[in-house]
């Protein structure tokens, strides 16, 4: 057994010879180099699949929606995306943060995607590959920003001013990002959105001590559980298709058995400067999201909070998965995904061979679509109970940090509510806000790219936060600098 900070980490031997209520008092059951039996590390791993199925199945359903795709081409939308992920998780868990984050597509692209293809549908001669074209070139072309940003260390340089203060709001609002989806989803039909709930709370919260399955395994049994109980009720006729309850075959006998992703698939990329610098501010709020998930991902699975050469190498590698999703033509890039790191705050497995498990597990199922097709399927109020479980974990995560800080200050309080209050309210106002007609195109680019940041609340909370955080005078100790840097590591 060895020892690092606060946590204890334990050898696989060690955790199996262990009895059920051992293993739920510690904080960490498998770190970061553990490598758990094979068996366990692939369930494991198929349950990070599963957590991260939804965002990543949703992404290329709404960029096949706005370029007009059909069925077909839908399905080899998802079956890319869910390729590219496998690739950029294996990258980035080998040779980029090393942290056990699963990459997949982003939300922050979603935006500049919006805007890049309507203004290509509305030309003449538009064609969904057009759109898709011109989607690429600018992903392509916008990854060197952060490829840059990342190698050069420019973003590690920014870890000195991204103390708890700030990092507490931001990693707090990516969890509450799905609020306004979580709770609408599952009560699609409450029936299956509760029992997928109720489940992931008992098997997480109450069975946990009980069995090693519930304790390791609580994300993967209760969309197992919830889906299931979908299927009972769509065979006995208790709904019917159409309605949220209802499980399809459809996409599973549209599916094909192989089918192997190709680079661009779409055509060759188009290059448009004003497409190009309005996804750029996509990749400053994938950045800001990514640094406050990998300061998650580190407490979560008990590692040294990620020192500014890691935080370089992530947002690199990072960068290096968004122009290969770019290449290979998802209509969108990759980032860390945030539901993954709450599933480790629940399994307390933080190891990062079974990221890389599933990691093959997602270049498996991008190639053989008869198994994504079947999870393809999944009824959205499944999806809607995770992400009301797994979300609200990662918003406390955040909170957790400030307990570096010296919250009897009222300027910290000032600070961390009025970053909160921001990052909720002003993407609220943002989406209101549309851009006039006939602007130069300088303006309506930047006018783009402040819109598209404003809208994305965990920037706007990291903004808020940072902005004041290093410029309203207070001691390290009042801002919890010294206790941050006491379990920051320089590796």
């Amino acid at each position: 057994m060895a020892e690092e900070g606060k946590f204890k980490y334990f050898t696989p031997d060690e955790v199996s010879k262990m009895s059920v209520e051992e293993l739920s008092k510690q904080r960490v059951i498998y770190g970061i180099e553990d490598k758990p039996p094979m068996g366990e590390a692939i369930l494991l791993g198929v349950q990070h699949y599963l957590t991260m199925f939804g965002a990543t199945f949703i992404i290329p359903v709404l960029t096949a929606s706005a370029v007009g795709f059909d069925g077909v081409d839908t399905a080899r939308l998802i079956s890319l995306m869910f390729f590219v992920s496998g690739i950029t998780t294996i990258l980035q868990t080998t040779w980029g943060n090393k942290l056990p984050i699963v990459q997949g597509g982003t939300f922050s692209f979603l935006p500049p995607m919006f805007v890049i293809t309507g203004a290509v549908l509305a030309r003449p001669d538009a064609t969904s590959d057009l759109a898709m074209q011109e989607l690429t070139g600018a992903i392509i072309a916008a990854s060197f920003f952060e490829i840059v940003i990342g190698f050069s260390g420019l973003i590690g340089e920014m870890r000195r001013i991204l103390g708890p203060i700030t990092i507490a709001p931001t990693i707090a609002m990516i969890g509450l990002a799905l609020y306004n989806t979580g709770f609408s989803w599952l009560m699609e039909d409450w029936r299956v959105g509760m029992v997928t709930l109720i489940a992931m709370i008992v098997y997480s919260q109450f069975l946990r001590s009980k069995n090693r399955a519930f304790l390791l395994f609580p994300v993967l049994l209760a969309i197992l559980t919830g889906y299931a109980f979908a299927w009972i009720i769509t065979l006995a006729g208790v709904v019917s298709q159409g309605d949220a309850g209802y499980v399809s075959t459809q996409v599973l006998e549209n599916s094909p058995w192989i089918a192997v992703p190709k680079p661009f698939m779409w055509g060759m990329p188009k290059f448009t400067l004003s497409f190009i610098l309005g996804m750029v501010a996509g990749y400053v709020a994938s950045m800001i999201e990514s640094v406050g998930d990998y300061m998650a991902a580190a407490r979560m699975s008990g590692a040294p909070i990620p020192s500014k050469s890691r935080i370089s190498r992530g947002i690199g590698m990072e960068g290096v998965g968004c122009l290969i999703a770019g290449i290979f033509g998802t209509g969108n890039g990759t980032t860390s995904y945030s539901e993954n790191i709450g599933a480790i705050g629940l399994t307390k497995v933080g190891s990062r061979y079974v990221i890389q498990m599933a990691a093959i597990v997602m270049l498996l199922l991008g190639i053989f679509g008869k198994f994504g097709g079947f999870f393809g399927g999944m009824p959205n109020p499944v999806v809607g109970a995770m992400y009301c479980a797994l979300f609200g974990m990662i918003a406390a995560v955040g909170i957790s940090n400030l307990q570096f800080v010296d919250l009897n200050s009222s300027r910290n309080l000032f600070i961390v509510g009025f970053a909160f209050f921001m990052g909720l309210s002003v993407p609220y106002w943002a989406n209101t806000v549309t851009i006039a007609e006939g602007l130069p195109l300088w303006q309506e680019t930047l006018e783009d790219i402040v819109l598209t940041i404003a809208k994305t609340g965990m920037a706007v909370a990291a903004i808020c936060a940072g902005v004041l955080d290093n410029t309203v005078p207070g001691t390290k100790e009042e801002r919890g600098l010294l206790a941050w840097e006491d379990v920051a590591s320089d590796t």
